[in-house]
C-alpha cells in the first residue's frame, strides 16, 4: 500500500492541491482538505475496483471532500466567493502559478475573477477540463455525470464566462473580443 500511496501522491498531489485551491480559494483550507483526501484514499484504496483510472478516482475523492467542506460551512456560498489573497499565500511548484499567469495576462485575471462568481458545477467543469486538463470521460467519471452532461455544462459555462468576461474587460479589450466572437 505504501508504494501505491507514494505513486498516487507523487503523480497527482500538486494537481489535487491546485484543484482544491481553485474550489475553496484558501491555501490553508486546501492543505487541510488535501490531507482529508489522502486519509480517504488510505481508508478506501482496498475497495478501489479499477472501473476508472486512479487519477479520476482521486479527483472524485477530492471533489467529494470539497463538497463535504462546503456543506459543513455556515454560509458556504459566501465563503466560496471570498477573495483568495495570492500575495500572502505562496505555493511551491515548478510550473507557473495561477497568480503568475494572471499577472501576465489581464484576460486570465478576469477569468479567475469570473470563476469566483459562477455556479459550483460550472467552476468544477472549467477547473477539471481546462485547468487540470481532464478529458470529458475523466471529468464525467469524477463528477458522476454522463459525458453529455459534462459537455452541456462545459458549453454553458463557457458561454456564461464569455458574457461575464465581456462585461469586466476594459472597453478596448471588449472590442477585440467582440471581433473574435463575430469571426467564430
Amino acid at each position: 500500500m505504501n508504494s501505491v500511496f507514494e505513486k498516487l501522491y507523487s503523480a497527482y498531489h500538486q494537481d489535487v492541491f491546485q484543484f482544491l485551491i481553485y474550489m475553496v480559494q484558501n491555501k490553508q483550507q486546501a492543505e487541510d482538505l488535501v490531507q482529508e483526501v489522502y486519509i480517504r484514499v488510505l481508508k478506501s484504496h482496498e475497495n478501489f475496483e479499477g472501473k476508472s483510472s486512479e487519477k479520476t478516482w482521486l479527483f472524485s475523492i477530492a471533489k467529494n471532500v470539497a463538497i463535504d467542506h462546503f456543506r459543513k460551512q455556515k454560509n458556504w456560498k459566501n465563503r466560496i466567493l471570498d477573495k483568495f489573497d495570492w500575495s500572502r499565500n505562496e505555493i511551491t511548484d515548478d510550473g507557473a502559478l495561477p497568480e503568475e499567469i494572471a499577472v501576465a495576462n489581464e484576460e486570465i485575471q478576469v477569468l479567475y475573477e469570473c470563476l469566483k462568481y459562477c455556479t459550483t458545477d460550472f467552476r468544477m467543469v472549467i477547473i477539471m477540463r481546462y485547468l487540470q486538463e481532464l478529458s470529458i470521460t475523466e471529468t464525467s467519471e469524477v463528477l458522476g455525470w454522463s459525458e453529455s452532461k459534462v459537455k452541456t455544462t462545459q458549453h454553458r459555462a463557457i458561454k456564461w464566462l464569455r458574457i461575464e468576461m465581456n462585461h469586466r474587460l476594459p472597453k478596448e479589450e471588449r472590442d477585440i473580443e467582440q471581433v473574435r466572437m463575430e469571426r467564430s
